[in-house]
């Protein structure tokens, strides 16, 4: 008996609750509620159930345009670089400091006897034995701290490269073959600072047999030069074609021609600016400076005055201006040429834009040359002519970048 009125009374209970619970789920409001509490859950299981996998992977297109504008900011460093070696060198203040130490040398003197003691070291070399025995310590101050500006904008250069290349390879922001890209550019940064120093010792040496001015080899500087431009076209090239979308250019046997043609005319311009290097190590600019001839002539008389006559293309301060100026001229025409063939096609306006400025910029660089030589190579212009260089190498390396072929 008593079991009976307990079942009952249980099941009399589960009814009433039952009632009582679907008269509540017909509250509209309350329906609601439920409705977003069941999504939330949802969502908050399947993010806590989510696998790894299911997470944003990189390398992606975010980071590759992190990628990409860290590497451009690395080669306006190179350029930086570049620009402030070449006035360096032509405030002939790169045998200043006349030994290396990789941490020791980023504090100058400060009192004036470390002063004393850093321009009596200088005293001991050809330098100013020859050219500068006359020279004050005000004046070495201002030549050293060109040179130190200079290494310490290498130093700059050594840590944009290295220490952003750590912390990316930690966070999984490089492809496989963007690895070996990256190792490359940060070993070739090593072997600028030691190509560097490589050729200031040519400086420092003693050359008994020689009557000319201390300088240092007009080899390693073409050296220190052109790896300092290939460090720079490398990293421009490959920020460039990560952060720029390829164009859609159609295949054609023009288009292909205009590639090549570009190809060719970057090859040239890169060549005429390491030419540079070699007026500048012999300071042939100051040797014929007139224009359009060498004198009275087109042909100067000693363009192979020495022997062996392979010897004058390298170290004859006539046969390399010569040089200078027919690569100078042959690149404008390349250019000139590239521009006009690139008018009879149809490209993508950024490559048109490229192509045109590459063109303003190369006739602007074939002025700031001829007004360097006739005026004597003043250091302000002969700087901004140097710089110029680059700038031109830049536009050659656009160029390249807009007319690339899709990848597939």
């Amino acid at each position: 008996m008593l079991l009976s009125s307990l079942r009952t009374t249980v099941f009399c209970g589960c009814r009433s609750a039952g009632k009582s619970y679907q008269h509540t789920v017909r509250s509209p409001q309350l329906r609601q509620w439920l409705v977003k509490r069941g999504q939330s859950t949802i969502v908050a299981e399947a993010g806590a159930n989510s696998s790894p996998a299911a997470a944003v992977t990189v390398p992606n297109a975010a980071t590759n345009r992190i990628v990409g504008r860290w590497l451009l900011g690395c080669s306006g460093l190179v350029v930086g670089a570049v620009v402030l070696g070449g006035v360096t060198r032509l405030t002939e203040s790169g045998l200043s400091m006349v030994d290396w130490h990789l941490v020791r040398e980023m504090k100058p003197p400060q009192t004036q006897e470390e002063w004393e003691a850093e321009f009596s070291k200088y005293q001991q070399f050809p330098e100013f034995k020859i050219m500068n025995h006359n020279m004050t310590l005000p004046e070495f101050k201002f030549i050293f701290y060109m040179e130190w500006g200079h290494r310490m904008w290498g130093r700059l250069v050594g840590l944009a490269y290295i220490l952003p290349t750590v912390y990316f390879w930690r966070k999984g922001y490089f492809t496989r073959s963007m690895k070996g890209k990256v190792l490359g550019l940060c070993g070739f940064v090593f072997f600028q600072g030691l190509l560097g120093w490589y050729m200031v010792k040519s400086g420092l040496e003693e050359k008994p047999e020689s009557y000319d001015v201390p300088r240092v080899s007009q080899y390693r500087l073409s050296a220190h030069l052109g790896s300092a431009l290939l460090l720079y076209c490398a990293s421009l090239w490959t920020g460039l074609t990560m952060l720029l979308p390829a164009e859609k250019i159609a295949d054609t046997k023009r288009i292909m021609q205009l590639r090549r043609f570009a190809k060719g005319t970057g090859g040239l311009v890169f060549l005429t600016a390491l030419s540079g290097a070699f007026v500048a190590g012999l300071d042939a600019g100051l040797v014929y400076n007139s224009f359009p001839k060498m004198g009275e002539r087109w042909i100067p008389d000693d363009l192979l005055a020495f022997s062996p006559a392979l010897k004058n293309f390298f170290e004859n301060p006539t046969t390399v201006q010569f040089d200078h100026r027919i690569l100078a001229i042959s690149s404008l025409a390349a250019i000139t040429g590239l521009y006009m063939f690139s008018r009879r096609m149809v490209l993508p306006r950024r490559a048109k834009i490229a192509i045109s400025l590459l063109t303003a910029m190369a006739y602007g660089q074939v002025a700031l040359g001829i007004s360097t030589l006739l005026l004597y190579v003043p250091t302000p212009l002969a700087a901004t002519h140097q710089s110029g260089s680059v700038a031109l190498l830049s536009l050659a390396i656009w160029v390249l970048a807009e007319l690339r072929k899709i990848p597939k």
